[in-house]
């Protein structure tokens, strides 16, 4: 077995904006893992402040060598060494799910994996002005959206909740279901009231209210809130089986949002899927920027743990986010993703 790996700098449409920034570049590293002629390629993809193994190239790559050097004399993932590095973790389980595959993109056995079926998901609009923000949503109710996320919290409150209401005076529940994600925007001081003024438009959710790290707070939310509430930031980080159940009984959300990259990959998120599930706990998978290479080992993820007949749109819309994404046999029909590499 021979393991090594790549980089490459991807550059967005348009600049993505968060609460924590806006990014207009991103970097991804490949791991390429190769036996008996037959190659596997995986995504190893961080967010700057916020992955829990984001860190100065040097040490990342010094770390990255590591693990395929390990990989390479073992034959296998190290999965209890590599908890605490999500991103590679989740690059090595794609590659070696590729090479299972015999190289092939069809990642999973499911009607998803032999293009019986599609993924529907949700439209994400990215923070920016009003202006931009109103633009953006039009666009995704044009393009054939029936879930549409917006991220809050950059502007001025009452500017996106005028967003929130436009999108209700013209669309209802029925035929628009919307999700706000604030990324740890609001306060512990004007969050229950910016929860209770959003939840008069019939939200579906809202993830990450406050900033991560405060228990009690949003444990104190989850039971006061009108609105179902997500975790997504809040499990950063919380990689340790019994780290996950004491924050899930503590804080009792509504839903947990997973990410692989970000949640101790696949193996993390399955675990995360199954403890969620015991408690009463819904979920759904996203994306977290990766190039089309991280994107379809996630779509699989969503079909092997969720499928068939998905019936929650899932968060993989980033495969349109880049002018210089790598090639894979996806296929975006409004709001369907279709996989067609068989």
């Amino acid at each position: 077995m021979k393991v090594n790996y790549t980089k490459r700098l991807l550059h967005f449409k348009e600049p993505a904006g968060t609460s924590r920034g806006v990014y207009t570049t991103h970097l991804s590293y490949y791991v390429i893992v190769e036996q008996d002629g037959v190659k596997g390629v995986g995504e190893c993809s961080t967010l700057p402040d916020l992955s829990c193994d984001a860190m100065p190239e040097s040490r990342y790559e010094a770390l990255l060598d590591q693990a395929c050097h390990f990989v390479e004399q073992t034959g296998g993932i190290p999965y209890e060494m590599l908890r605490p590095y999500p991103s590679i973790l989740f690059g090595l389980e794609t590659a070696f799910a590729q090479l299972d595959a015999k190289g092939s993109w069809a990642l999973s056995s499911t009607p998803f994996g032999r293009g019986e079926e599609p993924i529907r998901i949700n439209g994400l609009v990215w923070m920016g002005t009003f202006e931009e923000m109103y633009d953006r949503l039009e666009k995704k109710l044009q393009a054939g959206f029936h879930c549409v996320k917006l991220k809050i919290g950059a502007i001025d409150f009452d500017r996106e909740l005028e967003l929130v209401r436009h999108i209700r005076a013209c669309f209802s529940r029925d035929q628009i279901e919307l999700r706000v994600d604030a990324n740890g925007g609001f306060t512990s001081d004007n969050a229950l009231q910016r929860l209770e003024a959003l939840a008069q438009y019939d939200i579906h959710s809202i993830e990450q209210p406050i900033k991560q790290h405060q228990w009690c707070d949003m444990a104190r939310l989850c039971r006061q809130s009108p609105l179902p509430i997500a975790l997504d930031e809040e499990l950063i980080g919380v990689n340790n089986p019994a780290q996950k159940e004491r924050l899930l009984d503590t804080i009792r959300p509504a839903y947990v949002v997973l990410k692989p990259s970000l949640h101790g990959g696949a193996h993390g998120c399955r675990e995360w899927i199954r403890l969620a599930r015991q408690r009463g706990i819904g979920s759904w998978i996203t994306s977290a920027l990766e190039s089309n290479i991280g994107l379809n080992a996630i779509a699989h993820l969503c079909a092997e743990v969720y499928g068939p007949h998905i019936t929650m749109p899932q968060g993989l819309g980033t495969g349109q986010l880049y002018t210089d994404n790598i090639e894979v046999p996806l296929r975006l029909e409004g709001d369907e993703l279709w996989f067609d590499g068989r």
